[in-house]
């Protein structure tokens, strides 16, 4: 007679309970427990009968059957030898005590100070977060922060499928808000001459109206726009002048201009004064600058959110957890993050695979049209692949993951996207030689401006050499110079993600636009995702209304793309 497996802590007591019915075998590829009488899938060994739960089990431990028995021995002998003292108290392992968290052990077992079940250690954090610049790929950091090149906010270099607030993109908002409500009274108050009919006039008593423009403008030149002069003066210490050191220079000379006039105006020469002793103000220029560059600011923040919700919505193609297959054959719904290689998972008719994977047991027709572009379900069984963020259709499928977490087509799918987005075209190259020389340049323009004025110009010479030196400053900002080419990339990439078209990098996009003429290779891409019913032909005495009805009475169980057509027709 022979016998038959008892694998993983099974003996004779266990043949006969599982010959009874009382209890299953384990099979020895898988490790599911399976009943003897009703499995259908069996194998001899050396004396010795083994059952599996499926086909596919069966026939690898045909090719291999000693790898399987050798591995399932280690086990047992572990098993029989119990736990170590001194690997328990060694403080290593993937177990602790949750009362003595020094004691660790490599199997789940009771700790030996209190007698307690040790629990599984929570999984270390394998890979840490990298924060990269949006316009210069070149700086990473550990860190969030700002760009020492352009100034602009790092941005997480590994994508996440949580929709999570941008710190950056509220605090210019609020920013924007409060200094908009600021700004427009002041900018009232400071054309009221030019208002016609002055309505304004006589409303504030003489000598307030400075001091009034001062209170508005103080919030949101130095509340408003503090994020500007930390970039610029970051821009001079690096040594990598950029458009907030035009924007920094250029307010802040408006603004403690002002600020002087108001404190001291009779110590300004005669030559900054107008002809009522006055000395002109321009608060409501620099408070008007930083309002417009908040604004620019948050339309730019608010286009790259919408960008990464491309990357956010192709993470969202896999599930966030997955059905896991234990060796007793219980079922267990763990998050993707637990699940390795080599684990067993059940996805359900109508789920998402979670990661790619082997089938090992069942056949279903899977929904692939998110990797393919084809509508029609592809027919999967044991020993094929199915990747991660792919639908399963009307069967159930037991897999074994091959590769998880990073691993997975659709996570180099994400990658590829969002190193797209973060690539340089080639015309980015000239738009950086020359955003170098071009600050350099707009400086010594204003004050070849300040001097031409304060020398030649009419009076108050001072004045308006001071004002044209600041409107170089700040009409010169190169804003579009520095961030027309890295959006256009970015959202380009992203509304592409969307569309299900992947590009593979900014050169790919730059190129792409003198294309005139584009071949597929099948009309699979083409389609609108969903077949139809385009003709009926009826044979004999039938009418096509009954064919249809006939037709979609057989297709009413299925779920087949072809038969939703049907049923739909």
């Amino acid at each position: 007679m022979s016998r038959e497996n008892h694998h993983r802590g099974g003996g004779s007591g266990e043949r006969e309970k599982a010959s009874s019915g009382e209890s299953g075998v384990v099979d020895p590829v898988c490790g599911m427990t399976v009943d003897p009488d009703t499995s259908g899938h069996s194998a001899e060994y050396d004396g010795e009968t083994y059952h599996f739960c499926c086909g596919g089990c069966r026939e690898r431990f045909v090719d291999d059957p000693e790898r399987y028995l050798e591995e399932d021995g280690e086990q047992r002998r572990a098993e029989a030898e119990g736990p170590d003292e001194s690997e328990v108290a060694a403080g290593e392992g993937d177990y602790t005590c949750p009362m003595h968290p020094e004691v660790r052990a490599g199997r789940e077992d009771s700790c030996p100070k209190c007698g307690m079940g040790l629990e599984p250690v929570e999984p270390a954090v394998r890979s840490r977060t990298e924060w990269v610049c949006p316009m210069h790929p070149e700086i990473v950091r550990d860190e969030p922060g700002d760009c020492p090149i352009c100034g602009m906010a790092l941005e997480p270099r590994s994508a996440s499928a949580a929709d999570e607030e941008n710190p950056e993109l509220a605090s210019m908002t609020r920013r924007f808000w409060a200094s908009a409500a600021l700004t427009l009274p002041l900018l009232v108050l400071a054309m009221s001459e030019m208002i016609p009919g002055r309505p304004l006039e006589g409303l504030l008593p003489s000598g307030w109206g400075g001091w009034v423009q001062l209170l508005l403008a103080t919030p949101v030149v130095l509340w408003g726009g503090w994020p500007f002069f930390e970039r610029g003066w970051r821009s001079v210490v690096n040594r990598s002048l950029n458009m907030f050191t035009l924007i920094a220079l250029g307010t802040g000379t408006a603004y403690f201009y002002s600020l002087y006039a108001v404190l001291a105006p009779q110590t300004l020469p005669s030559g900054l004064r107008g002809e009522g002793g006055e000395a002109p103000l321009y608060f409501e220029a620099s408070a008007v600058i930083v309002t417009l560059v908040l604004l620019g600011q948050v339309l730019e923040l608010k286009a790259r959110a919408r960008t990464s919700s491309a990357i956010r919505e192709l993470l969202e193609l896999a599930p966030p957890t997955a059905l896991r297959v234990e060796e007793d054959g219980s079922e267990r719904e763990v998050p993707l993050e637990e699940v390795e290689e080599g684990d067993r998972l059940r996805i359900k008719p109508g789920e998402k695979v979670p990661v790619d994977g082997v089938v090992v047991d069942g056949s279903s027709s899977v929904d692939e049209s998110m990797l393919t572009g084809e509508s029609v379900p592809v027919e999967k069984g044991v020993d094929e692949e199915v990747t991660g963020g792919t639908v399963n259709g009307n069967g159930s499928l037991v897999i074994r993951a091959t590769r998880v977490g990073s691993d997975t087509v659709l996570a180099q799918i994400v990658q590829m996207v969002s190193e797209a987005q973060r690539s340089r075209a080639p015309i980015q190259r000239l738009a950086d030689r020359v955003a170098a020389w071009f600050v350099p340049a707009v400086v010594a323009v204003a004050v070849l401006t300040f001097v031409v004025w304060a020398v030649v110009g009419v009076e108050p010479k001072l004045a308006y050499a001071l004002v044209n030196a600041v409107a170089v400053l700040i009409v010169a900002c190169p804003c579009a110079l520095g961030l027309a080419t890295p959006m256009s990339i970015m959202v380009g990439t992203g509304r592409g993600a969307r569309a299900g078209v992947l590009i593979k990098n900014a050169e790919a996009l730059e190129t792409f636009q003198s294309v005139d003429t584009v071949v597929v290779d099948k009309t699979g891409t083409l389609t609108e995702g969903s077949p139809e019913v385009t003709e009926k032909v009826a044979l004999g005495e039938l009418s096509e209304a009954d064919l249809l009805g006939l037709a979609a009475a057989l297709e009413s169980s299925s779920e087949h793309p072809l038969a939703a057509a049907v049923v739909r027709a």
